[in-house]
């Protein structure tokens, strides 16, 4: 392809970016403006009623406030319209966890890509500086179409919203009436910022200028960031309502209805979620380009690009777990009822089903570190240890997807005198639990270590008490893990669920302290070879596809249940939902709609994936592989990411 040619499609592609831009800014005003019309008429009837300054209590908070939005709707505005056969419930529910998955992508990608442009900058090796930038440029790329198309799949929400849930949306719009425009604005900048980051790259390459280049970055991250921590305000506070009184009236408190009792839970649960998306997306793309290669330089980038992103991934599904124990010890804070419904009533099984695919995920990170052993020299000493790290996972894992209850009738439930089972329900308890999963987090640390230690020989003169400190700090660590765990069954539940934090603790000591130690220890070690990028197993990429797809399951699994803990309510005991069809879907129903939601979103991606590689004369990232060794300073035996 001519140089004319190749620049005509790039202009091509950018006038029709930028017209899709256009189309969806005006088709989010179209939707705000009908939106804002509803409320307009809306407006007269709460504010003639609340028109004197009689003032109210907050629900939560317990301060005094004079009411200054709309009441909760009345019943017969909570009863909705279906159309036809139409469940409006089912397709809201598809079109929200579509602009959830994306949400979570574009979140995620300019994260990594600004890190990715870090790394480039401060390393000495220029080409590998190069390479760097290219691969960090390319998946801009495709996050900037991703944006258009989470911004299409928005805007269809909120028009779903608005035309089969009126009241809720009149209630929602005239509480939060105060943060749309700041929404607005920052969703705004977020896109011109993400566009000129993109389209600035080539102009801002020069040395002096690529730190700023990098910063226009790291402000596309900061108004992702802003834009989450305003969304999640809506979800926090649909299942703990802040900021208004017993009648949902909002009292002018900002800050109160944005900071409910969720929202920071919320936060942090949501960004680490958001991290595992977008991670995932690029281990399955690197896992299907490594599979689909025809040249051994192809295979070597891609493998390198499967292991940077899952180390990236891991990094953000460790602290998960104390993520989620940290939202669900403040569902119960809030109400315990609504903790109780979520992992001892009505959706317990759905936790059972959670934690064995997060117990699929961390024995699945462990079998790819195995795996990659056979890329590097000197990775078969450690083979032997293996099967007592698989024995020692399959133990953690059982412990942790052991139920509390059993799936019974009424009639059962009955007979048995009680939900609890006189035998299982002994087990299942969430100290246990908790600690299954803590010991998971030590163990794949080990693993780390020993694939760390794979083509070195440490030449520290203090090596054998290093691994005297490293066997003391683990075995003591999983100990009191355990130990805390075991100390729980003679607990009742309301002191039991504060044994969460020193488990945290203890791990998170035990992760830094050996991570620390090991770096120390292989300071000056004699390396064996560099690693042979590319010459992992078919069964270690396949393995990362299949990580791939279980990190969108379980997003789409812990939306649905955390949703669903509301039970009926749209807004938790404000605004419920009266229509006679608003009822809790089946456990095989949610599990059927998870599914198709992450099939729909796995095509999605890979079309995106397809527009963005088209026009090039050769796959950009092939190219960078061939020019040298692959990325990582690894390659030449020097350290690795850690």
């Amino acid at each position: 392809m001519s140089r004319s040619m190749s620049g005509s499609t790039v202009n091509d592609r950018t006038l029709l970016r930028s017209l899709v831009l256009v189309s969806l800014w005006t088709l989010l005003g179209i939707s705000l403006g009908w939106e804002a019309g509803i409320l307009d008429e809306a407006a007269p009837a709460w504010a003639a009623e609340g028109s004197g300054s009689q003032t109210a209590t907050d629900i939560y908070y317990k301060s005094a406030g004079v009411p200054v939005g709309p009441p909760a709707p009345t019943s017969g505005d909570q009863v909705y319209r279906r159309y036809g056969n139409l469940d409006n419930r089912i397709l809201v529910w598809f079109v929200a966890q579509q602009h959830t998955y994306f949400g979570g992508f574009v979140l995620a990608l300019p994260i990594f890509c600004v890190i990715i442009e870090f790394l480039g900058l401060v390393t000495r090796d220029r080409a590998a500086a190069a390479r760097y930038d290219r691969v960090a440029r390319d998946f801009l790329k495709v996050s900037l179409l991703a944006f258009s198309l989470t911004a299409l799949v928005g805007s269809l929400m909120l028009w779903l919203f608005i035309t089969l849930y009126p009241s809720f949306m009149r209630y929602m719009g005239g509480t939060f009436k105060t943060m749309m425009p700041i929404y607005a604005v920052v969703f705004l900048a977020e896109s011109f910022l993400l566009v000129a980051y993109y389209y600035s790259w080539d102009r801002l390459s020069a040395p002096a200028l690529k730190w700023l280049h990098a910063a226009i970055g790291i402000l596309v991250n900061a108004f992702g960031a802003v834009l989450l921590l305003l969304a999640n305000a809506w979800v926090a506070f649909m299942m703990s309502p802040a900021g208004v009184d017993e009648q949902g009236r909002y009292l002018g408190n900002a800050w109160h209805l944005l900071h409910s009792a969720l929202w920071n839970p919320l936060n942090v649960h949501r960004f680490l979620a958001d991290l595992m998306s977008g991670g995932a997306v690029v281990l399955a793309y690197a896992s299907y380009r490594f599979l689909t290669s025809k040249s051994q330089e192809e295979r070597a980038y891609y493998d390198w690009v499967g292991y940077v992103f899952l180390f990236v991934t891991v990094c953000a599904l460790l602290p998960m777990p104390f993520a989620g124990y940290w939202l669900m010890r403040s569902v119960y804070a809030f109400r315990q009822s609504m903790g109780v419904t979520m992992m001892g009533g009505l959706l317990t099984w759905l936790f059972v089903v959670q934690a064995l695919l997060i117990g699929v995920l961390f024995v699945g990170v462990n079998y790819y570190l195995w795996q990659s052993m056979g890329r590097i020299r000197g990775g078969e000493r450690y083979q032997q240890y293996l099967k007592h790290l698989v024995l020692a996972l399959t133990a953690c894992l059982l412990v942790w997807l052991t139920p509390h209850t059993l799936v019974m009738t009424p009639s059962e439930v009955k007979a048995m005198g009680g939900a609890q089972h006189p035998v299982i329900g002994n087990y299942g308890i969430m100290s246990a639990k908790n600690g299954a999963i803590n010991v998971m987090i030590c163990l794949t640390a080990v693993s780390y270590i020993l694939y760390r230690r794979a083509n070195r020989t440490l030449t520290v003169s203090w090596v054998h008490a290093g691994n005297l400190a490293l066997r003391v700090l683990f075995g003591v660590g999983i100990l009191h893990i355990v130990w805390l765990a075991v100390y729980g069954f003679y607990l009742p539940a309301s002191v039991r669920v504060g044994l969460s934090s020193p488990q945290a603790v203890t791990t998170l000591t035990v992760l830094l302290g050996g991570l620390l130690i090991n770096w120390a220890m292989m300071r000056g070690a004699k390396v064996h070879g560099p690693i042979a990028w590319g010459k992992i197993s078919v069964r270690g990429m396949v393995s990362l596809f299949i990580l791939a797809a279980a990190f969108t399951w379980v997003m789409g699994l812990m939306g649905y249940i955390r949703s669903s803990g509301r039970l009926s309510w749209h807004v938790s005991e404000i605004m419920p939902d009266l229509s006679p069809w608003a009822f809790t879907p089946s456990l095989a129903f949610a599990a059927k709609m998870v599914t198709v939601n992450m099939l729909v979103f796995w095509a999605a991606v890979l079309v995106l994936f397809w527009i963005s590689s088209r026009g090039n004369e050769a796959a950009p990232l092939a190219e960078a592989a061939a020019e040298g060794p692959p990325l990582l300073p690894a390659a030449t035996g020097e350290a690795q990411p850690s």
